[in-house]
């Protein structure tokens, strides 16, 4: 169960970190509080994970969701680049991620 919990923490911080582009640095007032909500899911949900899961282990998986997710939706709503090096360097993260759980029990 934990490792859910993990995951939708990571997605989360997918959601607040996309939500952060939208916010105009703070000034759109519900585009922040959402971003603001998200972070605090986010943060609520990796301490839940944390009471069963070691915490390097659930940081580099929290923050790997984070990462590759944004990059993803960077491609897919603001036509950043999908170059095939940027494509490999996050298949690197999603070997890491698979790694830390194949050897955390």
């Amino acid at each position: 169960m934990a490792w859910l919990i993990l995951v939708f923490a990571g997605l989360a911080e997918v959601g607040w970190a996309i939500g952060l582009k939208y916010t105009a640095g703070f000034t759109r007032l519900w585009p922040s509080l959402g971003t603001a909500a998200a972070m605090l899911v986010s943060l609520w949900l990796l301490g839940l994970a944390l009471k069963q899961l070691p915490l390097g282990t659930a940081y580099a998986v929290w923050t790997g969701i984070g990462t590759i997710g944004t990059v993803m939706l960077g491609i897919v709503l603001f036509g950043e680049s999908a170059s095939l090096l940027r494509l490999a360097c996050i298949g690197l993260i999603v070997a890491g991620i698979v790694g830390l759980k194949l050897v955390t029990a």
